[in-house]
């Protein structure tokens, strides 16, 4: 991701950010960039490696119910179907959805518009696996909670959450969007009755290196 996408996307972010409204900027954002993902920092047109990486060690795969977490444009989700889960993905972000199903006109995948806040009553306890990949680190810290609240009910008895997020410790800045999490932001997921299975604190390959988390949960 260069670094005039990130400034584009951040001068969005921080205008709905002054307005009282942190939510708002996603759709923003799509809808500007039409057809052009140049301007969306994390439209890499490829399922993240950092995920990629976790299933194949993990050896995860359906049959099972999966939930992505803001998809964007559908590259997760579509690989999460692509191992067997019958997969639902969704976003805030109306241009988003539109653009996923563009993008995969025979796709199984349920892309649905919603928002996270006020998911739907039926996706409680829904999901063997949940993703959220880079979702959290760009929402303002003060509303992490609650969105961590919000994914953690989304997880079936016996399933799985697996987040991704840029990580920092607690005597760095959190810098400019997107934010970085700290451990203990990762523990809010403990709080709703979750196993921490594992943490994984390390530098990935990106260019340059990023310090990420990358977080295993499981409800008993």
């Amino acid at each position: 991701m260069g670094e005039e996408q990130r400034a584009t996307a951040r001068e969005i972010a921080y205008k709905h950010l002054k307005a009282g409204d942190p939510l708002s900027w996603f759709e923003d954002l799509y809808s500007r960039a039409g057809d052009d993902t140049s301007i969306i920092p994390w439209a890499d047109l490829t399922p993240n490696p950092n995920l990629i990486d976790w299933l194949e060690r993990n050896e995860c795969a359906g049959p099972g119910k999966a939930l992505k977490v803001g998809c964007g444009l559908g590259d997760d989700a579509e690989e999460l179907t692509r191992r067997g889960f019958e997969t639902t993905a969704f976003d805030i972000s109306t241009s988003a959805i539109a653009w996923c199903r563009r993008r995969y006109p025979q796709s199984s995948v349920s892309y649905v518009v919603e928002d996270l806040f006020s998911a739907p009553t039926e996706w409680k306890a829904a999901f063997q696996f949940v993703l959220e990949s880079y979702t959290l680190q760009v929402l303002p810290p003060n509303i992490r909670a609650d969105a961590a609240r919000c994914i953690a009910t989304f997880v079936a008895p016996g399933g799985t959450l697996l987040v991704i997020a840029r990580a920092r410790e607690p005597s760095e800045t959190e810098g400019k969007m997107p934010w970085p999490l700290t451990r203990d932001e990762l523990s809010l997921f403990k709080a709703e009755g979750l196993k921490e299975v594992s943490v994984e604190d390390y530098i990935d390959s990106e260019d340059p290196p990023v310090h990420r988390f990358r977080a295993t949960y499981r409800r008993e």
